[in-house]
């Protein structure tokens, strides 16, 4: 009895044993190690968007509270004022959503190339800029405006120093190449430089069509010439008529020199009833009379022809013909895709 006692008490001492055990085992295993603490990550800075720099908090409300009042007036369909408000926002923050609400009233009110400037300029920043939807409403919106209300004139000037101008405006100096987006209608186009004819082109420019054009300049001077190069041509005859009046002079008086002559001699040999002899110096007199005569003929026609010769070969001056103008061509301004594009308009 004592020992099955015994032994039963040894059991239990073994089973209590085994459960001290495995109750200090338990947590060993049960319990998870804390994760050491976590090295503190300092704060990162969102960018600085470029229109928020250097605008003060009191501007951006301020732009805010006329943006407000403006969409208000926009709901209302008072787009005159609703522009207004808008511009006034803008000038105190520059800001691509005002733009975008800028050019939304700009086309409702029927001004395009200003709509297509303000919404040029709500893109400049590039994507991201806008949320999505507006961005890609901007987009469409610039392709309708190019597609159906604007037109494009493109002009290349390769003269140094010409002015150019469009539609009496100053526009750039050559040389180079300036494009510009214009109301549909006709245009002047016009150049100028000193020495230089001014060259005026109406040019025509269709909705969503480029016009270009190469402008071409032509030099404005003045010119003189004569109808021979050689100026001593017509001199030479009038030279020519002279020496032949001259001879004619000397004939002329040898002639008178040899009649006086023979008549001396025959008064002094014959008498008054002395018939003259043949051959006499009578006969030579008259011969040289008569070709002074022929040379004072000569000589004066020669001298006429050579004066209106020389009349003819007066030099002449004159200006250059002007060679200028403008050669256009008209094309697509955008693509087909592009002007396939409609305009989503909301506020």
């Amino acid at each position: 009895m004592r020992r099955r006692v015994g032994d039963a008490g040894l059991g239990v001492v073994m089973l209590m044993c085994a459960a001290l055990l495995g109750a200090g085992a338990v947590p060993a295993h049960a319990e998870p190690q804390a994760p050491p603490p976590a090295q503190a990550q300092p704060p990162t800075e969102a960018p600085v968007r470029p229109w928020h720099e250097g605008v003060s908090e009191e501007r951006r409300q301020k732009a805010e509270q006329l943006f407000q009042e403006g969409r208000e007036l926009h709901r209302n369909l008072l787009l005159a004022d609703a522009r207004a408000k808008y511009e006034q926002a803008l000038s105190y923050w520059e800001h691509p959503e005002l733009r975008l609400y800028l050019g939304r009233v700009l086309m409702r009110i029927g001004l395009p190339l200003l709509a297509h400037e303000n919404l040029e300029k709500a893109l400049r920043w590039g994507s991201g800029a806008l949320a999505r939807e507006l961005e890609a409403e901007a987009r469409a919106a610039l392709g309708e405006l190019l597609a159906h209300e604007l037109a494009m004139i493109e002009i290349r000037c390769d003269e140094p120093g010409a002015a150019v101008l469009l539609d009496a405006k100053p526009w750039f100096v050559g040389p180079g190449v300036e494009r510009r987006l214009v109301l549909p209608g006709e245009h002047i186009v016009t150049a100028r430089k000193a020495g230089h004819y001014v060259v005026v082109k109406p040019v025509v420019a269709l909705a969503g069509k480029r016009a270009s054009g190469m402008v071409r300049l032509s030099a404005d001077a003045t010119l003189t010439e004569r109808r021979w190069k050689a100026a001593w041509v017509p001199w030479s005859v009038v030279g020519a008529g002279a020496a032949l009046g001259l001879l004619g002079g000397g004939l002329t008086w040898q002639a008178s020199a040899h009649h006086e002559a023979a008549e001396r001699k025959l008064q002094r040999d014959c008498g008054p009833k002395c018939p003259a002899n043949d051959g006499s110096e009578y006969d030579q007199s008259i011969l040289e009379n008569r070709i002074a005569i022929g040379s004072f003929i000569a000589g004066g026609a020669a001298l006429i022809a050579g004066g209106a010769l020389v009349y003819m070969n007066r030099p002449r001056t004159y200006r250059t013909e002007d060679r200028g103008d403008v050669e256009v061509e008209i094309a697509p301004a955008v693509s087909s895709g592009a002007a396939g594009l409609s305009t989503r308009i909301s506020f």
